[in-house]
């Protein structure tokens, strides 16, 4: 009897040795040892149900990841680029024109610089056109020059006759600069016979500003010369009334001629310079320029160079216009197809005399106003 329970004994702990011996060798013949990793695929949905997916994830520690190669290959389809530049090479902004021009044109402006050289020789874009109540500083040898065209006054100093004049007409305060946002278009309008039949009257009224001068007409003619006006210069004896709104300008050709402008609007008292002049003339004293005499000098000097005694009044107009506009259209300037200097209303049997006396140099302006035309600062009809 004891016989058998130690046999029994026996077999049993035979049998778990057994067992133990076996299940070791099932684990080592269906497991690896976990420092090494096989490639797990993602379970698939029947995996997923089974609860497959769980179990195998834990029995797997990813290995550190492989040195960097030092040369590698580029990418055979490359990333795209960014669409956020760094600042620095961010593309300039469009702009609607050149940057560098002064004024709001679209197109070049007259005082944008370096655009011609024979137009930057003579143009002084610090020159002072009009004539202020104060700070004109007034160059001696311009003034002298300006003082001995024509002779006149009673003893008085330019000071003094400039003083009584802008107690009656109001000083200036309009400014000439150049607007970044704004273009300034001008005409000049001359008063040559070679406006009949020229059909531009709607073209120069199109102008922002419209310079016509002395004893212009208007009314019968607007299909070739237009109806409106904003500036109109004149001097004592080729004076007329000039409408409400309007701008009257003065070319001052001498002294005498501020003291008429001070009398003509106000008492009337000056009835005479070298000849018979208007006495009174309508105008708002508030909207009156006075050409400075120094800009007479410089016209002279620098665009007429000397040709002739001073500059024609056309000739003023069509300079005074390039220091107060943008860009400046011409009309009516020159002579007509058979060669004869008259203005458009009218017939003038001696249309030729005024080019030969030798007080303006007709022949000269003309060349400088076509090298305007070719330079590019006005625009020329003929």
């Amino acid at each position: 009897m004891l016989l058998r329970r130690k046999v029994c004994v026996a077999v049993v702990i035979a049998a778990i040795l057994f067992l133990m011996l076996a299940s070791q060798s099932i684990q080592k013949r269906h497991f690896l040892p976990l420092s090494i990793t096989l490639p797990i695929s993602r379970a698939t949905p029947n995996d997923r149900e089974a609860g497959e997916e769980q179990m195998s994830s834990s029995l797997v520690i990813e290995p550190p990841a492989p040195p960097a190669d030092p040369t590698p290959d580029p990418p055979k389809n490359p990333p795209p680029a960014s669409h956020i530049k760094p600042k620095d090479e961010e593309e300039p902004l469009e702009e609607s024109k050149d940057s560098t021009s002064s004024c709001g044109c679209v197109e070049s402006c007259i005082s944008d610089v370096g655009t011609s050289e024979w137009f930057g020789q003579r143009y002084d874009p610090k020159q002072q056109p009009i004539l202020r109540d104060s700070n004109n500083n007034f160059d001696p040898d311009a003034l002298k020059w300006w003082l001995s065209l024509q002779r006149s006054g009673n003893g008085q100093t330019i000071e003094e006759v400039m003083s009584a004049m802008f107690r009656v007409i109001s000083p200036p305060t309009v400014d000439f600069k150049p607007l970044p946002d704004h273009c300034r278009r001008c005409a000049v309008v001359g008063n040559s016979g070679k406006l009949r039949q020229s059909g531009n009257g709607k073209l120069i009224d199109s102008h922002d500003s419209i310079i016509r001068m002395n004893k212009a007409v208007t009314r019968g003619f607007e299909k070739d010369v237009g109806n409106r006006t904003t500036h109109h210069f004149l001097y004592p004896e080729s004076a007329v009334d000039i409408k409400h709104g309007v701008s009257l300008v003065l070319l001052p050709f001498k002294l005498r001629d501020l003291e008429w402008l001070t009398s003509a609007l106000s008492t009337g008292t000056v009835k005479m310079t070298y000849m018979r002049v208007k006495e009174r003339v309508e105008a708002d004293k508030d909207k009156v320029l006075v050409v400075n005499p120094v800009f007479f000098k410089y016209v002279n000097d620098r665009w007429t160079e000397r040709h002739g005694r001073y500059p024609s009044t056309g000739m003023l107009a069509i300079i005074f216009a390039l220091h107060i506009c943008d860009q400046v259209s011409v009309f009516g300037y020159g002579a007509d197809q058979q060669g004869n200097w008259h203005h458009y209303w009218e017939e003038n049997r001696y249309a030729g005399a005024f080019r030969k006396t030798g007080v303006h140099s007709a022949d000269f302006e003309t060349e400088v106003i076509h090298k305007l035309d070719k330079e590019g600062k006005i625009s020329l009809h003929l």
